[in-house]
């Protein structure tokens, strides 16, 4: 059986090594729009051209997934590095975002030189590096000997029990599957409660509790 630890090492590096890939396209765009591209380059531009923008959306949303788990502290930032945050008075180089980029929103020009009032592609790469600067801050942080791995522990516990109460049920103990599912339903969210410091003052709490608790808190 793969654990959790496992699957969440698999994906990170799976997620680096596209990011990479995606950072080095946008390198090589930007070394071609100063006409500085070598050889080697353009074999690589083969490779990778365009995979920017066909991969991030998928890029992005795994990385939110995995950035949730590991390094939620980080996650505002991440997002915001895509969206922006909140409303804007006007966009320039330093409320553009790339969100903005792939709905085709460009820097206008501006009426007297006729250039671009700022660098939507040099803005758009900065941001786009700092999120794989965070992803792979996970990942570094993840095979430190530092790293928390409780959270980890638990889930493979889970996985294990849910898979005692499927076996249960396939054989006709409902009861007996029942309350186990429901045991691990209540784990869990007493560690959700706790990741996101909801408190509940009822000392014997259930199932119920917690859901409303986090209810109250969305």
């Amino acid at each position: 059986m793969v654990s959790n630890l496992d699957r969440y090492k698999k994906d990170l590096s799976k997620l680096v090594t596209l990011g990479e890939s995606m950072n080095l396209d946008l390198h090589i765009r930007d070394f071609e729009k100063n006409g500085e591209l070598n050889k080697k380059q353009t074999e690589s531009k083969k490779k990778v051209g365009g995979i920017f923008e066909s991969q991030y959306q998928k890029w992005y949303t795994e990385s939110l997934a995995v950035i949730r788990h590991l390094l939620p502290d980080r996650l505002p930032e991440f997002e915001a590095l895509y969206k922006g945050e909140g409303r804007r008075k006007e966009i320039n180089n330093t409320t553009y975002t790339i969100q903005d980029w792939f709905m085709g929103i460009r820097a206008v020009p501006d009426w007297y030189s006729g250039e671009k009032r700022f660098d939507d592609f040099g803005a758009t790469v900065m941001r786009f590096r700092t999120q794989l600067e965070i992803i792979e801050s996970v990942k570094a942080r993840f095979e430190s000997s530092l790293f928390d791995i409780k959270q980890l522990v638990k889930a493979d516990l889970f996985d294990s029990e849910l898979d005692s109460a499927r076996e249960l049920l396939k054989n006709g103990f409902l009861r007996g599957a029942g309350a186990i599912a429901g045991v691990v339903l209540e784990k869990h969210l007493s560690e959700v409660c706790s990741n996101h410091k909801v408190t509940i003052r009822k000392k014997n709490r259930t199932i119920s509790d917690f859901n409303d608790a986090l209810k109250k808190r969305m």
